[in-house]
């Protein structure tokens, strides 16, 4: 087995032979160790805006998840490839949602009364925002949620929104739709498991799909942050269920929490519901200016997947089944609707 040290100045030696050629991104809930050794970290869309404004990196590395290289490829021009180091890191909530369950759901809506309007979260496949863009809707991010949603409000249009169901429902609540206006379609059961009426009076809709990390949040692990420590903040991730939210002080997205601890006052205590990976980063960076804790440690077993040993073997290597390619006749309407968002 290589020493760390080896793969670290291995992965060193490749760089530098490829130069401004190679483009290394780093999501934030990845280890460290394959952190380390990215040009840029960031969130998903982010990276992948990056990785497009690079036009001279022909060779662009992203360790993340399946649908994060996705949209990477979908917004890079037809000179640049991207690659995973383990192709096999998927998104369980983007699986919640597949194509042809979208399409069946957008049918019933359709029939049981006109005027909506699709958005999808950037956590989804390339197939999901294809329908997406197809149907005029918008994709949008975790700290964005609430402006595309009053985008189509403006438009007197009603929010079909997937796949996560809590970040849908927060975002509605945030902007104070009514909780009867409120309905959540279920694609594992018949018709959704909504009736016509309740389509009819619903203003937003979203999918019943959700994060492993973010779920596993709950309103006890509130309740004993504040039995221990009363004078901490606990802020979680929009993707975690609505009653834990109601008992935090705030929530936002990866980039919004990071900025909630780095603007926090010295001596802070703060309390965070996201992936520990994450958590643990900021605690270190942080260390002796606040106080940094997790909600309850939970690790995204599919970040997890990725290695520095990893990154190593497909730089040296370079196999054309790690290399993600969206065929365009998907990758057209999907970039329709990450432009879209990006335009508001």
């Amino acid at each position: 087995m290589k020493r760390p040290d080896d793969i670290k100045d291995k992965i060193q030696a490749v760089r530098e032979t490829y130069g401004r050629d190679l483009l290394i991104l780093g999501h934030h809930y990845q280890r460290d160790a394959v952190l380390a050794h990215a040009d840029e970290r960031g969130d998903s869309l982010e990276l992948a805006r990056k990785a497009a404004a690079r036009k001279e990196a022909s060779r662009i590395v992203f360790c993340g998840v399946r649908f994060m290289a996705e949209s990477a490829d979908i917004l890079t021009g037809p000179d640049q490839a991207v690659y995973m180091p383990e192709p096999a890191a998927g998104c369980p909530m983007a699986r919640m949602a597949d194509e042809m369950a979208m399409r069946q759901a957008w049918t019933r809506l359709n029939r049981a009364r006109a005027g909506w309007l699709p958005v999808v979260y950037v956590n989804s496949t390339a197939e999901i925002k294809a329908c997406c863009g197809e149907w005029g809707g918008s994709a949008c991010t975790s700290s964005n949620a609430a402006r595309v949603f009053e985008w189509a409000f403006r438009q007197d249009k009603r929010v079909f929104f997937l796949p996560d169901e809590h970040l849908g429902v927060n975002t509605a609540c945030d902007l104070g739709v009514p909780d009867d206006q409120v309905a959540i379609y279920d694609p594992r059961q018949p018709q959704g498991g909504l009736d016509d009426e309740t389509l009819r009076r619903a203003r937003v809709v979203v999918w019943k799909g959700y994060c492993l990390v973010h779920a596993a949040f709950s309103p006890e692990h509130v309740r004993e942050v504040r039995r221990r420590r009363p004078a901490a903040k606990i802020i979680v991730h929009p993707e975690t269920p609505r009653p834990v939210v109601a008992l935090a002080d705030a929530h936002g997205s990866t980039s919004q929490i990071i900025a909630y601890v780095k603007n926090a006052a010295p001596g802070s205590e703060i309390v965070i519901g996201t992936e520990q990976n994450l958590v643990q980063r900021l605690a270190d960076e942080e260390r002796g200016r606040v106080t940094v804790l997790s909600l309850s440690p939970v690790i995204c077993a599919n970040m997890a997947k990725t290695h520095a040993n990893t990154l190593l073997a497909l730089l040296q290597e370079w196999p054309a089944s790690h290399r993600v390619t969206v065929p365009e006749p998907v990758a057209a309407p999907a970039r329709r609707a990450l432009e879209t968002m990006l335009s508001l």
